[in-house]
């Protein structure tokens, strides 16, 4: 009679955790709890004042709950026509920039990622670059610079003078390094060239860290608000994030009281007349 086979299919059988397990466990999940709390609750108390009325958040009475819920904040930012506009032109600034912000920093990490045996001038233009991440031209500077070139009040005023992020790029470096140069090789036997390799061989492979760096641009040119501050005078050009800041200094300078109001004045003035005095005589 022939033995019976062994039911592979059965569960295998689970290893007993020790008590120190548990306890790590537990204390591994209190901690990630947390910190999602940490990053989660700031988020859901700004969502609890913007539900509330004004007369409760200016009371302090909204914690973690909205109070007096209406939705007045929201009807009257999306019945400006200004919003949308602003939100146009943040969408165009995605839309233009981020590819073009790729497409530029892998043809910068491609030839940078070689050895100092293939591409000798490597180490020069790597710190050619890590060096704009400690030190930079500063603000009026780069503002000269986009108003010779007569950017002001258009939308490649806010693409061009932050198209390459030297930390994306270094990221793109790093992993176009680690891949095998045997593959390299082989494609240099088949006849292919360096353009047949980034885009064929090279750029597939790096999907990840692609996707990864065009997330943190995309993430870049929406939260940016400073630079539509400061080259775009006209405020229809505002992109998204300049125009809602536009929109609480509003109604921050609305809502004071006249103590307040006269207090800000007290204080321009003042520093005015420090301004005056502090100028050498010539």
């Amino acid at each position: 009679m022939a033995k019976s086979m062994p039911d592979l299919r059965s569960e295998p059988s689970h290893a007993i955790r020790t008590r120190g397990e548990k306890v790590f466990s537990v204390f591994n999940a209190i901690v990630l709890i947390i910190l999602g709390l940490v990053c989660v609750l700031p988020f859901w108390y700004i969502l609890c004042v913007s539900l509330s009325s004004t007369a409760a958040v200016t009371a302090g009475q909204v914690s973690f709950w909205p109070v007096d819920v209406n939705f007045d904040a929201y009807a009257y930012i999306l019945n400006r026509a200004p919003f949308w506009t602003s939100m146009k032109v943040t969408l165009i600034r995605v839309v233009i920039g981020v590819p073009l912000s790729i497409f530029i920093m892998i043809l910068a990490a491609y030839p940078l990622s070689k050895d100092k045996t293939r591409f000798r001038a490597r180490g020069v233009y790597v710190w050619f670059f890590f060096l704009t991440m400690l030190f930079n031209g500063g603000m009026i500077p780069t503002y000269l610079v986009v108003n010779q070139l007569k950017l002001l009040d258009t939308i490649w005023a806010l693409i061009l003078p932050c198209m390459v992020n030297v930390f994306n790029m270094l990221l793109l470096l790093s992993f176009f390094r680690q891949l095998p140069t045997e593959l390299e090789d082989a494609a240099f036997v088949d006849g292919a060239s360096h353009w047949t390799i980034l885009w064929r061989i090279y750029v597939p492979i790096s999907l990840p860290v692609i996707a990864t760096v065009t997330l943190f641009t995309i993430v870049q040119h929406w939260n940016s608000w400073f630079d539509g501050l400061i080259y775009m005078n006209d405020s229809t050009n505002y992109p998204l994030q300049t125009y809602l800041r536009s929109i609480i200094i509003e109604f921050n300078l609305q809502n004071m009281t006249a103590e307040e109001q006269q207090r800000l004045v007290q204080t321009a003035t003042f520093r005015g007349q420090q301004g005056r005095i502090s100028r050498p005589v010539k």
